[in-house]
């Protein structure tokens, strides 16, 4: 399939940028679990002090955006500031996988991570943050688990679909059904595929706050050196499984069930209301992919005594302003600092 021959083509891209100097520079870890399609890794020792954060970054890309680089590292803020942090990342779904959908991804794997992490830290409940459609599978989780959870930290996270709640709705709701589209796939839904279909979605964020990014950087070395990182991210591309696609397609963004309290993940129902941990969302004002419209409405409909909005003002040198909470300067001056602050409360 032509999408799997441009996904390679980008990885190998990716390759060249590397040796030009802009591999992500990661923090040192080790690995707890291994069980496809994920690795769980870990930044301190089992022993060390402080609370645990399970990070869930989205399926579609490689997960080192976490981790991009010293200055602009959610893992290495989270070190700093006395948080263990463990991080998933999502390998390619293989063959295996396919049939793997929300009842694997926000159920069964986040489980099995967690219980991880409680073998070895004796920690039964934990933090867990996700950005975006990692936020996603967090949020679900959360609500299909609420008794393992300390606190849920959701990042420029879609929860409310439908009409005025970003740009995917109305190309969703216009869209033939998914099951139609991964006929054609003979296995995975190819990350460039997925990178199409956003670009055709939103060419002005996905095309033109890039372009931006990028003139707005030249004048700044240390913001145009996080572009150019960000931009060696992008081209990492993750394949989703075809159910996994189906899934989040027809069950969320065109059906709305996880906010309409009939979701059904696995045998059971997961509805907001179900969610009791301490919550924070962190929203991108003017997001034209996900709006407040599309997170607000969220916390109106958990039962958590503690919820918070935390807004993100944009940066330089992030390519996108989605992206731009996790390797931002203002985020890592601003955001990330309150986020951390809570979480020690």
């Amino acid at each position: 399939m032509i999408y799997d021959q441009i996904d390679r083509l980008r990885r190998t891209r990716g390759r060249w940028l590397d040796m030009a100097g802009l591999a992500p520079i990661e923090t040192p870890c080790r690995v707890v679990f291994a069980a496809r399609p994920l690795t769980l890794k870990a930044y301190t020792e089992a022993d060390a002090p402080g609370p645990v954060l399970l990070i869930v970054p989205a399926p579609i890309k490689r997960a080192y955006l976490w981790d991009l680089a010293p200055g602009v590292s959610v893992i290495r803020h989270c070190l700093r500031r006395g948080i263990r942090p463990y991080l998933i990342q999502w390998e390619r779904p293989g063959a295996d996988e396919q049939d793997a959908g929300l009842a694997e991804y926000a159920a069964e794997y986040l489980l099995a991570c967690q219980e991880a992490i409680a073998a070895e830290t004796g920690a039964q409940t934990t933090f867990v943050a996700g950005h975006s459609l990692g936020g996603v599978l967090a949020a679900i989780y959360a609500a299909l688990y609420p008794e393992r959870l300390r606190g849920l930290v959701l990042l420029s996270a879609p929860l409310r679909f439908g009409p005025g709640t970003g740009a995917f709705a109305p190309v969703v709701a216009r869209a033939p059904r998914a099951g139609s589209l991964t006929a054609l796939m003979p296995e995975n839904v190819p990350g460039s595929f997925l990178n199409a279909v956003s670009i055709l979605t939103a060419p002005a964020t996905f095309e033109g706050e890039r372009l931006t990014d990028w003139w707005r950087s030249l004048a700044d070395p240390e913001a145009l050196n996080i572009h150019l990182r960000v931009m060696r991210w992008t081209l990492d591309e993750q394949p989703l499984p075809r159910r996994l696609f189906e899934e989040v397609v027809e069950l969320l963004y065109r059906e709305n069930r996880f906010m309409e309290g009939t979701l059904s993940v696995g045998g059971r129902l997961a509805t907001p209301s179900a969610i009791t941990a301490p919550l924070i969302s962190v929203i991108e004002r003017h997001s034209a992919l996900i709006p407040p419209e599309s997170v607000v409405p969220f916390h109106s409909a958990v039962r958590s005594a503690d919820t918070r909005v935390l807004w993100y003002e944009g940066d330089v040198g992030v390519v996108l302003q989605h992206l731009g909470m996790l390797v931002g300067r203002r985020a890592h001056q601003e955001v990330w600092p309150a986020i951390l602050d809570w979480m020690h409360t």
